[in-house]
């Protein structure tokens, strides 16, 4: 006697991608929550060595200071579920493009590209023509943000 035909094994759920207005709405909240990062972070240590040792770093030192004062964040996040505190609050996960979690390498390439992407707009005008919706670092990470059930 043989078995009887089993359905094949289904692969995870995909979730759908996130719609635009969330995801813009979530950088929104982002950039609120990175107001507590960096005043801990970046200027909390910079004050302090200013009123106790009387000095003041350099640009150059502030800036990468900054730099990887958010890397750390964004990628600690990313690498750990996916999802940065304004990201769990609008219920949206970042993810690879075939629904499994990032890489540090591709973290690394979003976080990286990220930083033209936003600030000039290019990334966020892409989005607007790109047939997912993606914007250009995700694009060019081979990651996607989806939205979550609630």
């Amino acid at each position: 006697m043989t078995a009887p035909d089993r359905p094949a094994p289904t692969s995870a759920p995909r979730h759908p991608a996130a719609p635009l207005s969330r995801r813009l709405l979530a950088m929104v909240y982002e950039s609120l929550l990175l107001a507590g990062v960096v005043a801990v972070g970046f200027l909390t240590p910079h004050l302090l060595i200013g009123a106790l040792l009387h000095r003041l770093a350099s640009p150059g030192i502030l800036w990468t200071h900054l730099f990887l004062l958010l890397a750390l964040y964004f990628l600690w996040f990313w690498l750990h579920g996916g999802q940065t505190l304004a990201m769990k609050t609008w219920r949206l996960r970042l993810e690879d493009a075939r629904g499994r979690p990032v890489t540090p390498f591709q973290g690394m390439i979003r976080y990286l590209v990220a930083w033209p992407s936003a600030l000039l707009g290019v990334g966020l005008l892409w989005s607007l023509f790109d047939r997912d919706r993606q914007f250009l670092h995700d694009r060019l990470a081979g990651t996607r943000i989806v939205a979550l059930p609630r």
